[in-house]
């Protein structure tokens, strides 16, 4: 699985403050259609679905598929409501599960 993610969210916001969220993990994302040296086809291993959630409530979601490149980016908005906690969570075809989770302070 992939290694430990990136994620840019700021440490404060004001309540109704419209805010950008980055995130970046590093993933080979093998389609399942490319041969080793050997000519054998290598096993296909992306990540196929990512999550974020805000205090619990998921806030943004995407099902990935084998054409989406190595090292998935996103970047999206959401609306700051309340202090709390951001949590981010990759999954990968052997269903095993990188998170990470970031702390915003609401004023």
């Amino acid at each position: 699985m992939a290694k430990k993610p990136r994620v840019k969210v700021p440490s404060k916001a004001s309540k109704g403050q419209v805010f950008q969220i980055k995130t970046l993990i590093t993933h080979k994302m093998e389609t399942g259609t490319r041969k080793n040296k050997k000519g054998k086809l290598i096993p296909r291993m992306i990540i196929n679905k990512f999550s974020c959630k805000y205090n619990g409530k998921e806030v943004f979601s995407a099902n990935l598929h084998p054409a989406v490149a190595a090292n998935p980016y996103f970047a999206f908005y959401t609306k700051a409501s309340e202090s709390g906690t951001i949590d981010f969570a990759w999954t990968d075809d052997a269903g095993k599960t990188v998170t990470a989770s970031k702390k915003i302070t609401v004023s």
